[in-house]
């Protein structure tokens, strides 16, 4: 059975996150709570001022499954659009239908020096 997660809308203002950080390697049992992703939503667009808005994420996982595939860090992404892809064994073929998305949970953290956009500023 296929499961996917796709970008959640963080913010009523937000139409894209880009994903700073991609933890765990495709092909590889993942176990409830691990870390899948950390994410950046920038809504300086909805909101000028001159502290740009900028809110940090991390998604984790809610229950056990195989990773299949990740959005790679530096890929930006609208709400709604897949960034992960999972099964609940490791020989399920991707290429079949989604059963339902993948449960996780998403909390705010702090900005670190792992994250894409840390690594690329100047």
């Amino acid at each position: 059975m296929l499961f996917e997660l796709k970008m959640p809308k963080l913010n009523d203002n937000m139409d894209t996150g880009l994903i700073e950080t991609a933890y765990g390697a495709e092909d590889s049992a993942l176990k409830l709570g691990s870390k899948l992703l950390d994410i950046s939503v920038d809504l300086s667009r909805a909101f000028s001022q001159n502290c740009p808005p900028v809110s940090y994420y991390r998604l984790v996982l809610r229950e056990t499954l195989w990773l299949r595939g990740l959005a790679a860090p530096g890929t930006r992404c609208t709400a709604g659009e897949r960034i992960a892809l999972f099964s609940n064994t490791p020989d399920e073929p991707i290429d079949g239908p989604v059963a339902r998305e993948a449960r996780v949970l998403v909390a705010g953290i702090n900005v670190h020096d792992e994250m894409f956009s840390r690594s690329t500023a100047a």
